[in-house]
């Protein structure tokens, strides 16, 4: 029988629940999160909560929350990444989909900008959507089908969950590449020749969200993101932001 890695795999603990029923949630809490298991010197790192969860003195929620905040977590998702791609990875591990549109892209982004990582990893925990989903017992995990927000977001999220970690770089977040057309398999993104007209709303829409995204980036992921393209690319792209934003 073959078994699709990405199917949904609803899995609930409770206070009642034996510790081998916790330490398969642990298994596919790591599975969720950290997109594989934890390396040898990291379970020293989370020796603590690890413990804390399998002696059922922390529930689900709680335990996501601290490892969101580890450094195992920030060191292999927030450090290396723009902060647009980070908000994306964090929907995709906590709440099970990709961020729905820009407002909410911006919304998060101003989040960790003004507070920080803990505060943007707990508003997401916090969030009326996590409590609708998941509550404080089960494990995120992706929606079915039918649930989410537009067939965008069900697309997006799709991606997401079949991308190979850091297969499409650590700068542009998905919405912005499939709004524009981009093409970033294997992390550098190819700009299509049409992608130079705005006439369209499809094409108004991806330049208004490339907008957004560089906005929210440093100089530092700029520059990676830049590194990225070719001169012909880079040249392609000095043409769509030569256009005002719409």
């Amino acid at each position: 029988m073959i078994v699709d890695e990405f199917a949904i795999q609803e899995m609930t603990v409770s206070r009642q629940s034996p510790e081998a029923e916790r330490q398969l949630a642990l298994h596919q809490i790591y599975a969720q999160v950290l997109e594989r298991q934890p390396y040898g010197f990291e379970h020293k790192q989370l020796a603590k909560i690890e413990a804390e969860f399998l002696k059922n003195k922390i529930g689900v929620k709680r335990f996501l929350r601290e490892l969101g905040q580890s450094e195992v977590y920030l060191n292999e998702f927030y450090y290396n990444s723009s902060n647009p791609k980070f908000i994306e990875l964090c929907f995709k591990h906590f709440i099970g989909r990709a961020p729905s549109d820009q407002a909410e892209m911006r919304r998060y982004c101003d989040i960790l900008m003004r507070q920080g990582v803990k505060a943007m990893i707990t508003a997401l925990l916090d969030s009326e959507e996590y409590r609708h989903h998941f509550g404080c017992f089960t494990v995120p995990h992706a929606w079915a089908d039918g649930s989410y927000p537009s067939p965008k977001t069900f697309w997006e999220t799709e991606v997401l969950l079949h991308e190979l970690h850091g297969r499409r770089g650590w700068i542009v977040p998905t919405m912005i590449w499939h709004n524009l057309q981009l093409n970033c398999d294997g992390g550098s993104c190819d700009l299509p020749s049409h992608a130079a007209s705005s006439s369209s709303p499809a094409a108004a829409s991806g330049l208004e969200a490339l907008h957004q995204a560089l906005s929210t980036l440093g100089p530092q992921d700029l520059e990676r993101f830049a590194s990225t393209l070719s001169a012909a690319e880079r040249d392609k792209l000095h043409q769509l932001l030569m256009q005002p934003a719409p």
